[in-house]
């Protein structure tokens, strides 16, 4: 069984290294990285990862332009993306649910438990 492909797509070089390492450690799976929706975009489409990690707070295409993007691409669609965010109001929550994206997690993350939760979101356990 091949490992898992992860796509974290955050504009924060801190977050990227901290999630690359707990999946790639903790998941066993194999992690790349985006610094933005467009190069996420790019890069969703060539690699075609197993999930998406993406932020919803990006300057120039948010999280949600990108998410809506990758949505609109016959090739990318059908990828889970779990939204990683420190916009947890309630009236958040329900705009995320409203877009069907796979699941949240919010910021800041426990790192080493970084991998059972998008485990769990993506029902990879079962």
């Amino acid at each position: 069984m091949t490992a898992k492909h992860i796509l974290i797509i955050d504009d924060e070089e801190d977050i990227q290294e901290v999630a690359r390492l707990a999946l790639e450690l903790v998941g066993g799976w194999k992690v790349s990285t985006a610094s933005s929706g467009h190069e996420g975009i790019i890069k969703a489409s060539a690699e075609q990862p197993d999930a998406i990690l993406l932020d919803v707070m990006m300057p120039e295409m948010d999280g949600i332009a990108t998410f809506k993007k990758l949505q609109a691409d016959p090739t990318t669609k059908q990828i889970p993306v779990i939204l990683l965010t420190a916009k947890v109001q309630s009236q958040d929550r329900r705009q995320f649910a409203l877009l069907e994206v796979t699941g949240v997690i919010s910021k800041p993350f426990k790192t080493m438990n970084l991998a059972d939760r998008v485990s769990e979101i993506l029902h990879w356990n079962e």
